[in-house]
């Protein structure tokens, strides 16, 4: 009962906000708007009012439209961009409740655990909370961590909304022909996929590991370490972090960061994770970033939350470093042949007419100053346009582009001349000459070189094998067609024979019967 409670609750405010107009526009429920018209708010525009009904609706369906505005490629502009303002306003959870969880995930009490432990918490979300602690560490350190708890109970809620979600976008399908354009019950199945990940904790900080790892070497982010004796699926103890956040400009000048090279080392670290490592953080809003004032790490990102994670293949970074690269060039049937070449493009698609598109989308962008260029809106337009050709744009570069342009607009807040293009340009280079210059041969090789050391001895008794195989597969061959010869000539020996047999017994019959006709 408590399910057609929360789907009655759904409709009314979607006839409340009139997401009935918004989503079918071919077909609006004109009967059921009548009974709510009273409060009924229409005045505002159509993604301030989408907005508004999510933040209604609960932490689940903020969190979905949180997600939603990632998938640009589904979305109009203006309805991705409000959905992008969506924050996660959610009261925290009593503290008695966190500390209970994490005495039932590591199986003692609180006191056994911490040496000491903040019962307010310094930041709570839709998904979990945060406290600060101290730890003392195996060799005995004492440690200070901040503790993620995840909500209690969110499985099933989850799992509640979820399907209705799933309910409403079959029911959006078969009312709209312009709501099926937007595949909603595929987005409902990707939203399902990030929050089931997000519910993992263990997950996030293998994630948070890996980049730790990957960029030890760079020294311009921190990533916190993870204490592993205490991550579970439900509570994670990680280094507490101390720096200011991101948004904070005045702050941070006054403290004496450089701005500029703040917002210059951000596109550095974006590109290194994606063009480098293809295993990039994306979910870089400002709320998730910090800048360090500490003497050691002055003036360092710090990244926080690795609940979203995007990843490339070799042949992902291939495909946007020529596309950028060819962009830049104003090679339109360059940028045309690629689309058809990644196999996203149905066979029979003209390269003149895709050409036409994307030139029809990209040449404005050249009356601008190369600062002004946008990347991401550059992505975000290639997909769209790719659209029209019935391209199947794949997600993790829908997530790349959703975090351009998180990266160009924290960049141009911090710096509004930056220049994206000539920080990009050279990762993009030096990525091409990787693929196919010397490095990537002596690469290959190194890379190998355990495999063919411990091959190497044994290539003399290798080919010896092989041979012997060889001449054994030849000697079995030649012995088969042998078989297979004599067999032969049996068979066109007893044709001889019957043919033989069958004329010397004409022979002999036409010669009795001639005698005996002649008697």
């Amino acid at each position: 009962m408590t399910r057609y409670f929360r789907a009655v609750f759904i409709l009314w405010v979607i006839l409340r906000y009139g997401l009935d107009e918004l989503v079918l526009s071919g077909f609006r429920l004109r009967g059921l708007a009548r009974v709510v018209t009273f409060g009924r708010k229409l005045d505002a525009p159509r993604g301030q009012r989408l907005r508004q009904a999510l933040e209604h609706l609960g932490p689940i369906f903020v969190k979905f439209g949180q997600v939603l505005s990632t998938r640009r490629d589904l979305m109009p502009p203006d309805v991705a961009d409000e959905l992008a303002l969506l924050q996660d306003r959610v009261p925290p959870f009593p503290s008695e409740v966190a500390i209970a969880t994490i005495e039932r995930a590591f199986r003692r009490p609180l006191d056994a655990v911490f040496e000491t432990f903040d019962r307010e918490p310094v930041a709570s979300a839709s998904i979990a909370q945060v406290h600060f602690a101290t730890l003392r560490t195996r060799d005995g350190q004492l440690r200070e961590v901040a503790v993620k708890v995840l909500r209690p109970g969110m499985l099933p809620v989850i799992d509640k909304d979820i399907d209705l979600m799933r309910m409403m976008a079959r029911w959006v399908e078969n009312l709209s022909h312009d709501a099926r354009r937007l595949k909603p019950r595929e987005v409902v199945a990707e939203f399902d996929k990030y929050l089931h990940d997000e519910l993992d904790l263990v997950r996030e900080a293998a994630n948070a590991a890996q980049l730790r790892r990957n960029m030890t070497g760079l020294h311009l982010v921190m990533i916190p370490e993870m204490y592993w004796d205490f991550v579970h699926p439900e509570v994670m103890v990680m280094e507490r972090m101390n720096g200011v956040p991101i948004s904070q400009a005045e702050r941070l000048t006054a403290a004496g960061v450089d701005l500029r090279q703040l917002a210059r080392d951000g596109v550095t670290i974006f590109f290194t994770q994606v063009f480098r490592d293809g295993f990039f953080h994306a979910d870089m809003h400002p709320g998730n970033i910090q800048v360090s004032l500490e003497p050691g790490t002055f003036g360092r990102y710090i990244s926080l939350d690795f609940g979203i994670i995007g990843t490339l293949t070799e042949h992902d970074k291939e495909y946007l470093a020529q596309n950028f690269t060819a962009f830049f060039r104003r090679d339109y049937k360059r940028v045309a042949e690629l689309h058809i070449e990644s196999g996203w493009v149905p066979p029979g698609t003209r390269v003149d007419e895709l050409e036409g598109a994307i030139r029809t989308v990209c040449e404005p962008y050249f009356d601008r100053p190369l600062k002004e260029l946008s990347l991401g809106m550059v992505l975000m337009r290639l997909f769209q346009t790719s659209r029209r050709f019935n391209v199947e744009i794949q997600p993790q570069l829908v997530l790349l582009q959703k975090t351009l342009l998180n990266i160009e607009g924290l960049g141009r807040q911090l710096d509004p001349n930056l220049d994206l293009w000539s920080t990009a340009k050279p990762f993009l280079e030096r990525w091409m000459l990787d693929q196919v210059g010397p490095q990537k041969l002596w690469q290959e090789l190194r890379d190998q070189a355990p495999r063919y050391a411990k091959i190497l001895p044994e290539l003399p008794h290798m080919v010896h094998q092989y041979l012997k195989k060889e001449r054994g597969i030849m000697k079995r061959d030649a012995d088969e067609l042998m078989a297979e010869l004599k067999k032969t000539n049996r068979l066109l020996q007893a044709m001889i024979h019957i043919v033989l047999i069958g004329f010397f017994g004409a022979v002999l019959a036409a010669l009795l019967a001639l005698r005996y006709f002649s008697s």
